[in-house]
């Protein structure tokens, strides 16, 4: 007799099919989709759940650290109002920079991360903030609560990263950075995005016949 199908038969999908992480909004899970050795871009296809090539990097800088998404979270109304300059959240999963002494140099592995601060992005007038965590197993970092433990070399890198992986000799800068903040601000914009994707799947729900 053939069993009957269950959820678990089926690769889960990394943005919806996951959970937040261990301990939210502190301790996240975090789903890499670069690494920084990519100088690809690579983004979630939200309705298959696999990765898709979005672009080359547009400029020559690399992401500092692995770089992805937290799940079942996403950036609207209420991430939004956390960044007063924005007009509206970019609709998008929150992003998460992990750093770790180690390298990781493969995309699509699940982080295990402790949110210590975040960078205030406007994109375009659409609110895109990355949170900061460090990889919560790491011998050097693993410890560190708030970002003003971190080296300021290593924030000044991915605020450096994140002004300038967009622009192009030639073209106008949409990308406007607000400047680091630390742990209490970055779990509220976790908070806040837990909120808004809870709000998704009920407008979701109600469109869907």
């Amino acid at each position: 007799m053939t069993p009957p199908l269950n959820y678990n038969a089926f690769r889960p999908h990394p943005w919806h099919g996951l959970s937040v992480g261990q301990a939210p909004p502190s301790l996240l899970r975090a789903f890499i989709e670069i690494t920084p050795s990519d100088s690809m871009k690579y983004e979630i296809d939200k309705l298959s759940g696999y990765m898709r090539l979005d672009r080359p990097q547009r400029s020559s800088s690399l992401s500092p650290t692995p770089y992805g998404f937290v799940p079942r979270t996403y950036c609207g109304a209420h991430v939004a109002a956390l960044s007063p300059t924005s007009v509206k959240g970019d609709e998008d999963p929150l992003d998460i920079c992990v750093i770790a002494e180690q390298p990781v140099d493969r995309g699509e592995v699940l982080l295990d991360a402790r949110v210590v601060g975040g960078v205030q992005m406007i994109d375009g007038g659409e609110a895109d903030d990355k949170i900061i965590a460090v990889l919560v197993s790491d011998a050097v970092y693993g410890g560190i609560t708030d970002i003003s433990e971190l080296p300021r070399p290593v924030v000044a890198r991915l605020i450096h990263y994140f002004s300038s992986y967009k622009s192009m000799p030639g073209e106008a800068n949409k990308v406007v950075i607000g400047g680091a903040y630390g742990r209490a601000h970055a779990e509220a914009v976790v908070q806040a995005a837990m909120l808004d994707y809870e709000e998704l799947l009920q407008t979701m729900s109600q469109t869907t016949p």
